[in-house]
Formats: structure tokens, sequence, C-alpha cells
């Protein structure tokens, strides 16, 4: 046993970092597999979890096994056949028997694994149980072999994921062999705090992810693991904020001033309470000498973009400059196009920066801003070229933040001194993510609708039986109104069935819409035509809009009051919202068709989902949970590490601990100097390594 001392446990939490070839009974070949699983180092063994486990403490006899339970039954091999009912179907039964019964393992084309089991051996079976002709079958059960001389139950075994030439009992033996020689570290979870929140010591929560005792063992520690890497995130985002918030000087916003007068008697219509309560917050922020770091999150048509205005005024009263980033030149036109005019009627200055701007009115532009006389600017990643400088910025705006990594949304905010930050989206995040992600923000949530739209009604028709839903579309046109047709494609795939966008247009024209003016927008279009087709589509001189799902995010056309969405099985459910938010948006109620023939049951929910609420939020935290946190966001957000262990769908309450401990940590000690936090410290670096520069910088 080795020695525990302070100096060899802190040897062993060194070892955590160095290559995977270190640990015993790995040589290069198993190295290379292990990399296959994302394992390259000691530490990353050791914290790789196993995704499942066979609980032989819990040993059901094959009599009793319920259908539709998960169980595991412990038996002897009666016989091992491999049938081909069918010129490419082949199917491998193993019959496993007890003093009770039997249940038979079955296998899809699969022959190799009849010659993995013999008559007479002792096998556990774990998974789902199901009824096939009278016989109790598990399909494809996890299987472990249990030797003659071994007690059948009493343990409970790991299964991690395994590659080619690395088993899972291989797996079992190499964590075995790192936990023995390298399990035992220091904690750098302070003692006080651990306690508070029940958790187990890592050395303990290390042993017990992979060997626990009891599944209640096994559960203790990945609580622990999970609060580790929640709490290293959430450090992280503690510290950056502090940096970005305590430590610079910021600009106090006038929010009171003539401008922002002007703006409120300005608008033609009445704030939501959301609206009023949001944009109370941030000229709440604006106000103090502090910058402000603040997240805008709001539902599909709740009306964020005058939230946005009524920071511009305050901005102006100021006599500073903003800028508002958006991702798209189709919604920094609108954004030009909305906005501008409300500027225009309080006197402030504004202009419009994108990558199709002509030479000459980009010299223009960029010389009136550093002129400090142009006091908005509009624009996508133009916005952030090292030519585009500012004479006083003290707010920058970014829109659909996902959109853009970290360095962007950072990159845009460095181009003035400690400049206000406000980071927007209208797609709906679950809470669990947005902590995660966005935990260095400040959020405004906008969940009511304006009293001036008119809402969506949502059907669902096969293809064959779509005639409904192109009368919806006829009818909508009769009355002056127009329609968006969605496609998943833009050309047609030999590999995807879904309609194209091209081939869709074309046909509406000739065979559907023929006496209609049908037009086409996709993303592989150039900005000049994207910009034309949308000018005709605005102006009414398009009926219906073809179009990829580039109009997901930010297109606001009130007089579209229809949209056809083709195959939408194919979209997830965030997406699928978006698309729908794109009608109903003015006066006369939207419709929305769903055309598809979902077949898959996930397919089948995300639909009947899109069927049963209107809710945003509601429908991302069921995304979240069937497709998980990708699904719902674009771009990865640069320098934030994958979760291995802690779950976003079940594991907000933890979330919400550490980010409450780690920011009354960097509240009490910012910048983790004292002893008993120094090793939180140097674990947040590590991890945190390739973005720790906007912590050290600011």
């Amino acid at each position: 046993m080795p020695d525990s001392t302070a100096r060899d446990r802190a040897l062993r939490l060194a070892a955590h970092h160095e290559s995977v070839l270190f640990a015993r009974h790995v040589d290069t070949t198993r190295a290379e597999a292990l990399g296959r699983l994302g394992i390259n180092t000691i530490g990353d063994l050791l914290e790789q979890p196993p995704f499942r486990y066979v609980d032989l403490t819990e040993v059901t006899r094959a009599v009793e096994a319920r259908i539709g339970s998960d169980v595991t039954i412990i038996g002897t091999v009666h016989e091992v056949k491999v049938k081909k009912p069918k010129p490419r179907l082949a199917i491998t039964e193993v019959t496993l028997v007890d003093p009770t019964g039997c249940v038979v393992g079955v296998w899809f084309n699969q022959p190799w694994v009849a010659q993995r089991y013999r008559n007479g051996e002792r096998l556990a079976f774990a998974g789902k149980v199901e009824l096939d002709r009278g016989l109790r079958t598990m399909k494809a059960p996890f299987v472990e072999k249990i030797a003659a001389d071994a007690p059948a139950e009493g343990r409970i075994l790991p299964v991690h994921h395994s590659t080619e030439g690395l088993s899972p009992a291989w797996m079992r033996r190499l964590v075995a062999a790192a936990i023995d020689d390298f399990g035992d570290v220091p904690d750098h979870l302070p003692t006080d705090l651990r306690c508070a929140r029940g958790l187990v010591n890592r050395s303990r929560a290390l042993r017990d992810i992979h060997f626990p005792a009891t599944m209640a063992d096994a559960e203790a520690a990945r609580k622990r693991l999970a609060y580790d890497e929640l709490l290293a995130s959430q450090l992280y985002m503690a510290l950056r904020r502090h940096v970005l918030t305590r430590e610079q000087a910021g600009v106090a916003h006038v929010v009171d001033g003539p401008v922002g007068a002007a703006f409120r008697a300005a608008l033609p219509f009445a704030l939501t309470d959301d609206q009023r309560h949001s944009i109370h917050e941030i000229l709440e922020d604006m106000a103090t000498p502090r910058p402000m770091n603040r997240l805008l999150l709001g539902d599909v048509g709740t009306g964020k973009t005058v939230v946005a205005a009524a920071a511009l005024a305050a901005v102006a009263d100021t006599r500073s400059q903003a800028a508002m980033m958006a991702p798209t030149e189709v919604l920094a036109q609108q954004y030009a196009g909305k906005v501008g005019p409300l500027l225009d009627s309080i006197g402030v200055g504004w202009a419009l920066l994108t990558g199709s701007t002509t030479p000459a009115r980009k010299k223009s532009i960029l010389d009136e801003v550093a002129g400090g006389r142009i006091t908005v600017v509009f624009g996508t990643h133009a916005l952030l070229d090292a030519h585009v400088r500012f004479k006083r910025l003290t707010l920058a705006i970014v829109d659909e933040q996902h959109r853009f990594g970290v360095n962007q949304r950072l990159g845009l905010r460095a181009k003035g001194v400690a400049a206000d930050l406000l980071v927007m989206t209208a797609t709906p995040i679950p809470r669990s993510l947005a902590l995660t992600l966005f935990g260095d923000l400040a959020t405004s949530y906008l969940r009511q609708r304006p009293s001036q739209t008119s809402g969506v009604i949502t059907r669902h028709v096969k293809p064959h039986a779509a005639a409904p839903a192109h009368q919806a579309v006829r009818a909508a046109v009769r009355e002056g109104r127009q329609a968006y047709v969605v496609c998943a494609l833009v050309d047609e795939s030999e590999t995807a069935s879904a309609k194209a966008a091209v081939r869709e247009a074309e046909r509406l024209r000739t065979e559907v819409f023929g006496d209609l003016r049908v037009g086409l927008l996709t993303g592989r279009m150039s900005a000049t035509e994207k910009h034309h087709v949308m000018d005709e589509f605005r102006s009414g001189r398009i009926d219906v809009l073809v179009s990829t799902t580039v109009i997901e995010v930010g297109v606001d056309v009130p007089n579209a009051t229809v949209m056809l969405i083709e195959d939408a099985h194919r979209f997830g459910l965030a997406q699928l919202h978006q698309l729908r938010g794109r009608v109903g948006r003015g006066e006369h109620p939207g419709e929305v068709w769903l055309i598809s023939d979902p077949r898959t049951p996930d397919a089948k929910e995300r639909i009947a989902a899109l069927l049963s609420t209107t809710d945003g939020f509601e429908l991302a935290e069921r995304d979240l949970a069937v497709r998980g946190a990708g699904h719902l966001l674009g771009e990865r957000q640069h320098g934030l590490p994958d979760l291995r262990i802690a779950d976003l769908v079940t594991d907000l309450s933890l979330i919400k601990q550490a980010r409450e401990d780690a920011f009354a940590l960097v509240d009490a000690d910012p910048h983790l100097s004292l002893p008993q936090h120094r090793p939180l410290l140097e674990r947040v670096r590590r991890i945190f390594s390739q973005a720790w520069e906007w912590v050290s910088s600011g």
C-alpha cells in the first residue's frame, strides 16, 4: 500500500496530468485506443465515469423479471444458435437459464456473438426485458462472464465505454490499476465547503464512481465529481465577472436624460411588464460606474429589440457610442430598418456596416465613427475588423450571441474602455444551460408577448395530405398577406430525402401556386441577392417565400401570416420554435403547418411537443432532455470544456449550489489567493487554460 504522506499524495495528483502511457498496463497500442475515447492523461482515465453498472447485488430471477423493466439475470448458457430467416438477416440467440426459467439474449446481424459464449458458461445478462413469442428476451444485453468459482452476487460491475482493442473488461482492469496507483490524492475543496454540501472526499469519489459497494455510493461519488466540474466552471465565470465588472472603471451612463425621454414618448405601443422590468435592470446597470455584463434572454416574439433600443438612447444621452452586432446581414439590416427610423426621430445618428457595404460608404462610416459623429453602428462580424475604431464606445450589444464565440463577444467590447456589454438571444435557453455557459452574465428574461401580436396556431399534416396547408397559403394571399415555405436543404441530395428549397420553389411555381409570386431565399446566395429578395418580400412583391432556415432568427415581416415547414421532423424543437416565431408577429394571427411523416419516437415526440405548447422555455427544456445541449446552441463557447459527469437535465440544483458557492468564494477572496483556495485556483486555471486570458486580462 503506497505511503499516504502529504508529499506522496501531491505527487500522485501531479501525475494526473501526465500521459496515460505512464499508467500501469498501458502500452502504445492501448494508449492509442484510449485516445479514441478521449482519454489522454491519467486524470482522464480516473475521471471518465462508467456509462452504466451491472448491479449483481440486485439480481432478478428469470421468472420474476417484469416485461419492460431493466434487470440483471444470472444463469447458465443452455443454447447458442444463429438463425437466418431472410438472406440479409442473421439473428443470434443465446438462451440463459436459472432455476426458475430462462431469458433469451437476441442480437441482429451480429453472428460473431455466437462465437463468444459456450453451453454451460455462467453469464450475467443486463438489459430491458421484452416479450417475444411468449419468451422473455433482451435485445443486445450487456453480458458479463462469471467464473465458475466466483460468487454470483454481491458486486457492482462498472461498464466503461470501450473501443476496438480495448474491451470493457480491460477498461475495468486499467481503471482499477490507476486508482490503486494514483487515486489517493489531496482534496482541493476546503473542508468546510465539502462538509456544508455533504460531499464525500475526492479520493473516495474517484474510487466509488468506478467500483462502488452500493449504488448509493456510486451516486454520492457522481454527485461529488459533478459538483467539482460545475464549481470549476462557475469559479471561472465568477473570476471573469469580477475582473470585468469590479476591477475596471466603467462609464456611469445618463439613464434619465432627454433622449431617453424622447425615446419613450416616440414608442407607438405600450411595453409589456417584462420589457419594462428588463429595461429597468439594464439601465440600472448602465447607471453605475461598473461595466455591465448582462444577458437578455427572450422567447420568440417578446420584443427584445425595443429593450435594446432603450439602452441605445442612454448612450446618446451620455454622448458616447454603441455597437450592435448581429450574426447575419439579414438580421443586421433588419435592426437598422426597425431601430434606425426610431433613432432618426429622436435625433440619434446611426450607420449600418456589413461585409457588403461598398468601399466608399465603409470609408465614410469608419471616419464618422472614429470622429464620434455616429452614435450607433449596426453590423455583423465586420464590426470586429481592426479598422473599425470608435471615439468612445461605451456599450456593445451582441445579438443571438450563441452564434459568436467568447472571443468575438468580448472582442467587440474591447473596442471601448470597460464598455458595458449586453448580449441577447431569442433562442430560449434552459436555466441549467444558461447558468453553465453564461454564468458570468446577469440575466433578464422576456416571456410575455406584446399585446399587438396575435399569436400562432400550429397544425400537422402528412405530405400526401398537404392540400389544406396549400389552401391556407392561398387564403392568406387572397386577403393581402404572405407566406413562407421552409425546406431543410438547399439542393437535392442523394443521401437525403428531404425536400430541397431550389426544387421545391420550382415545383410550387409550376404545379401548386402557378398564379402566385414565388421567391427563393437560401444561405448560399450572396448578401446582395439575400437583401434584394427580402426587400421584395417585405414590400409585398413576393407572395410566397421558399426558404431554408436562413430565416430562422430575427426575420420580421408582420404581413407574413402562414408558414409551411416541409419535413418538419428533421428539425430540432428549438429550431422549429424559432421558425414558428416568424409568423403571427402583427395584427393577424399566424398559422404554421408542419408537413411531415415522423417515423421515430423522437421525431413524433418533437412534433407532439410543438403542437402542445408555444412556450419556448418549456420546449427548450424538452429539447435539452432529448437531444442535449449541442443542438440548442450553435458555435460552441470558446475554451469551455465539455461536462463528463454533470447532467444539465437532472443537476439543476447542483448547478445552483456550485454557482452560489463559487460567487461567494470570489466575493470573499477575489483572486482565490488565500492558502485554502489556491488548490481551487490552480484547478480552474488548468481546466480553462485556453480561455484564461479573459480572466487575467479582462
